[in-house]
């Protein structure tokens, strides 16, 4: 089974998507968009700058925890991952991203 895209409305009617790996985990979610041509735009861009390691960028948080960003041509962020205890987690996830996004399918969640 390969990864998918879940598409979905918030309560407040913005619009947001989640990466999901086969195993059903979230490896990148993304921030809230206007409209749901937007967030497919951004689904577009993911599956596009996925697969280029220049473009994560690799943090820490305040607590230790590390995360990373996947960000567009443009330098915007697209998407961000879950809270590791180690950077080996954080670099499994961007390989998972790396795997599953470009052929990832989209559903409406």
């Amino acid at each position: 089974m390969a990864g998918k895209f879940e598409l979905k409305t918030a309560k407040n009617g913005k619009f947001h998507f989640n990466l999901k790996a086969s195993n059903g985990q979230i490896i990148l979610s993304s921030e809230m968009y206007e409209s749901k041509k937007a967030a497919e735009n951004g689904i577009a861009s993911v599956k596009k700058n996925a697969g280029d390691a220049k473009r994560y960028d690799r943090k820490t948080s305040n607590k230790g925890e590390h995360y990373f960003s996947l960000k567009a041509g443009n330098g915007e962020p697209i998407g961000k991952s879950e809270m590791y205890t180690t950077s080996a987690g954080m670099e499994n996830g961007i390989a998972s991203v790396t795997k599953n996004a470009p052929d990832a399918s989209v559903v409406d969640a």
